[in-house]
């Protein structure tokens, strides 16, 4: 028999040894433990890589990476997804497949991981994180199912995602007493004037190579003009007064761009601008980081940075990549507190350091980012326009996206009327969306 002074001493013994724990650090109970995280072969992810030992001094929980090029990562999450067990603790993702790895059930919803205090961190603050990227990357659920709203929740984390933005030759517009366009109008007019005023220079340098490339430079221009490519009713709009506006815009941008501009995709086009080739660049942000670089640029220097021009209203793009975990994933507990340390305050700084993509209005704002990276104060303002909405991120807009970009190529190339293309475009458009099974409720 354990006498009653032995019980008491006995449970205060446990309690304090539970007590101990409880007030232990958050990461102790996750000491040693190896995550395996897969990461896409990227700027922002490099960046990641020189601040991933920082994560392990803090913490004692070890990283091992696998980087992949983004569109094999894709192939390798395909198949590691459907396993019972997979060996990916985090993975990102590429915008894109937000829409068919949460319509398949396939990542964790990140509700129970922000309730557990045990986790969650109280200074966080998730309301730092530009809105337009954590709607676009991590939402899904909500209106149009990939879009915020009361039914909707979150299953990533934005993290080396982008917007739109400005870039033009200062010297260049200082030469020529240009005014630095704040509009469509006034960058259309600009576009063409700088081939005349600086003979062989483009105006800008835009995608435009068929297929995704000139789809992407299309809706880059459509939201801000006012346009979508469906109504809330999941009817194509896309042939509509809005929708042929940003067809004639793109094709005026590529005629008088730099030679070669009917075939560029984003690294022709950055290399373009990079090689003052042209006098302007409007694409993700993700390029900023080599306009300095003495190795890739001949416009060290030279360049400045505006945001994205107003058509009808403001609407930079949104996009890049966010960070989820899997259902299948072994350490979820532990993959969390990655995620919220990477995306946290003090890691998104580190990493902008590094020449990463910052998620957060106050890294936009920090002075020290902002010695280094001037550009970066104009970014957060730009920010605070991005379009969550500048396109549909459901499953059937693979097959939608190619044959947008395959019809505005021939419009750039072959001179195809643009409204009887973008009819065209809307009535298989429309018969993909019946066959999909977004008509049933009409």
């Amino acid at each position: 028999m354990i006498s009653t002074v032995k019980k008491i001493a006995l449970v205060a013994t446990f309690m304090a040894g539970v007590a101990g724990a409880a007030l232990g650090g958050p990461y102790d109970a996750y000491k040693g433990k190896t995550l395996v995280v897969n990461f896409p072969a990227h700027p922002h992810y490099n960046a990641v890589m020189k601040v991933l030992p920082e994560f392990t001094k803090e913490t004692g929980i070890k990283v091992e990476v696998d980087q992949l090029e983004y569109l094999k990562m894709r192939e390798k999450q395909t198949l590691e997804l459907t396993k019972a067990k997979g060996d990916y603790d985090v993975i990102a993702y590429v915008v894109f497949s937000k829409a068919d790895y949460v319509f398949a059930d396939q990542l964790e919803n990140l509700a129970r991981f922000f309730m557990n205090p045990l986790l969650a961190d109280p200074a966080y603050d998730p309301a730092d994180i530009i809105p337009g990227y954590m709607q676009n990357i991590g939402e899904a659920g909500g209106k149009k199912g990939y879009l915020p709203g009361p039914t909707a929740s979150l299953f990533g984390i934005p993290f080396g995602a982008e917007t739109s933005i400005l870039g033009y030759r200062k010297d260049i517009f200082e030469k020529h007493n240009l005014k630095v366009p704040e509009t469509y109008d006034e960058l259309l007019d600009i576009t063409c004037k700088i081939p005349k005023l600086e003979p062989g220079m483009g105006g800008l340098a835009s995608r435009a190579a068929s297929g995704q490339h000139a789809s992407h430079a299309y809706l880059l221009h459509l939201a801000p003009l006012g346009g979508k490519v469906f109504d809330d009713q999941w009817n194509p709009v896309i042939n509509n007064e809005a929708g042929l506006k940003a067809a004639q815009t793109l094709k005026t941008i590529v005629d008088c761009g730099p030679e070669g501009a009917k075939t560029f995709g984003f690294a022709e086009a950055g290399a373009a601008f990079l090689q003052g080739k042209t006098a302007m660049f409007l694409d993700s942000t993700v390029f900023a980081g080599q306009v300095d670089d003495p190795s890739k640029s001949k416009v060290v220097g030279k360049v400045g940075w505006a945001m994205h021009p107003m058509g009808v209203r403001r609407a930079s793009q949104t996009g890049g990549f966010g960070i989820a975990i899997p259902k299948n994933a072994k350490n979820k507990e532990a993959a969390f507190l990655l995620m919220q340390w990477l995306t946290s305050k003090k890691a998104d700084k580190l990493i902008a350091l590094q020449g990463g993509n910052p998620i957060r209005f106050s890294t936009h704002g920090d002075a020290d980012v902002n010695a280094k990276f001037p550009y970066m104060k104009t970014f957060g303002e730009a920010l605070k326009y991005a379009d969550p909405d500048w396109r549909p991120i459901i499953p059937p807009w693979g097959k939608i996206n190619n044959d947008l970009g395959t019809t505005m190529s021939k419009v750039i190339t072959e001179n195809a009327d643009i409204k009887a293309s973008f009819d065209g475009l809307a009535q298989r458009t429309q018969a993909t969306m019946k066959e999909a099974g977004y008509d049933t409720w009409k």
